[in-house]
């Protein structure tokens, strides 16, 4: 899991494989369930540590970036900002904060979200993200 910092948006996270592959078929039925563990013990972490009661999830095939999964946040001020619910409002979402929300405090607030996020996956919550970190990189 790792941040995108082009995007300055709080708990906002990418999924992706160490595995270099382009599709979810191009894994086993293993690695998939790993997959599925990883997405729901960051899920968790999203609700449970940062407060966050829903999230969108995205995958693409034709990215250029190769497999990955985006964790996207639904946080209040978007709801306030009237951007709507509907998966059209998300590029409107992205486009706003990278021209608004590039600031100190908008980072410092991203800062704080990873670093908690990072002690529950590293165990110090109530689940431990250590068995799944050899195929799926898990950084904030």
């Amino acid at each position: 899991m790792r941040k995108d910092w082009e995007v300055p948006i709080a708990g906002f996270y990418i999924i992706s494989s160490a595995k270099a592959c382009r599709s979810i078929i191009d894994f086993s039925n293993d690695e998939i369930l790993e997959l599925v563990d990883v997405q729901r013990l960051v899920r968790q972490g999203m609700k449970d540590v940062l407060g966050i009661s829903d999230v969108y999830f995205f995958q693409n095939e034709d990215s250029a970036h190769g497999f990955h999964i985006w964790m996207f946040p639904r946080h209040d001020w978007m709801d306030k900002k009237r951007f709507g619910r509907k998966i059209e409002s998300v590029r409107n979402i992205m486009d706003y904060a990278v021209k608004h929300m590039q600031n100190e405090e908008v980072f410092d607030q991203i800062e704080r979200c990873n670093g908690q996020m990072r002690l529950f996956l590293n165990g110090e919550g109530e689940h431990d993200a250590n068995s799944s970190e050899a195929r799926w990189e898990v950084a904030g």
